[in-house]
């Protein structure tokens, strides 16, 4: 297949070194950035650059992009795209961007399926993608109810081949509500937590668990607001929740209730003991 790749960040960065290195597909790219595109094609990570003619010749694009620029993309280079070529975006959070990018799709004569590899590290840009960032992952996707078994088979299979472990079907409302759990909460309670006035005195008084609980506070600021933005209603529930629990346990500590706070602390570990049974 002929793959096209808008925007080489951390995960487009990362979708371009898997393919090339772990498929025989050819991948095209294109990014704001000229440096980022020069490094690419100069690691053997791209075929080339792409333009309007090879645009014209792809079988998949994904757009590794920010969501209201996944849009504005798509709008510029789908009228240049061939009927029945497949269109995967891949951004972190859905329900924002998959209505307008189905409708553009089928306006065109393509076909749209939503994405979101379910991996990351702290660091962003080029620079930090890797080929190996999808080992074990999951992979989700969002399709249209009416899409193509083939089109399904096609990313499924691609998926696998670049390392994913998992692929998740979901719809853009499903993804947005658990993924304010398992990813963007995550990353408020790492900034919220390190932006303690505590955090200053952390040397020497530090270890696993400090760092886990960090980790994901340095992140890419402008990515991460847009994403909390467009998911606003569904990560506000889940951070009013987890202040409704905090304030549990601040009000067993201020009772000195030993009793409940240790019921409180065994059905944490017992929660998290199930968890890991499911895998």
């Amino acid at each position: 297949m002929k793959i096209g790749i808008v925007g080489l960040g951390l995960i487009g960065g990362s979708m371009a070194k898997a393919i090339a290195k772990y498929t025989s597909h050819t991948v095209y790219g294109a990014d704001t950035n000229d440096e980022i595109l020069e490094m690419a094609l100069e690691q053997g990570v791209l075929a080339g650059q792409m333009n309007d003619t090879i645009a014209a010749e792809l079988d998949l694009l994904y757009l590794a992009l920010y969501p209201a620029d996944a849009i504005e993309t798509l709008k510029t280079l789908a009228p240049k795209m061939r009927a029945g070529a497949l269109v995967v975006d891949l951004c972190g959070v859905k329900q924002a961007v998959y209505s307008s990018l189905d409708s553009i799709c089928r306006e065109t004569g393509l076909h749209y399926i939503g994405g979101h590899p379910m991996a990351g590290r702290e660091l962003s840009g080029y620079a930090a993608a890797t080929a190996e960032l999808f080992q074990g992952a999951s992979m989700i996707l969002t399709p249209p109810q009416d899409a193509r078994a083939e089109d399904m088979e096609t990313l499924s299979t691609l998926s696998r081949s670049i390392g994913f472990a998992r692929i998740q079907l979901s719809t853009p409302q499903e993804h947005d509500r658990i993924i304010a759990y398992t990813s963007q909460l995550a990353h408020v309670v790492s900034c919220a937590y390190v932006q303690s006035p505590t955090s200053d005195e952390y040397m020497g008084f530090s270890a696993g668990s400090f760092r886990d609980m960090t980790r994901v506070a340095k992140l890419n600021e402008y990515m991460w607001t847009q994403l909390f933005l467009d998911n606003r209603e569904d990560l506000i529930r889940e951070i009013e929740g987890l202040s409704r629990r905090l304030d549990n346990y601040a009000r067993v500590l201020k009772e000195g209730d030993s009793r409940e706070l240790c019921l409180l602390l065994k059905n944490a570990r017992e929660k998290k003991e199930a968890l890991e049974e499911r895998g």
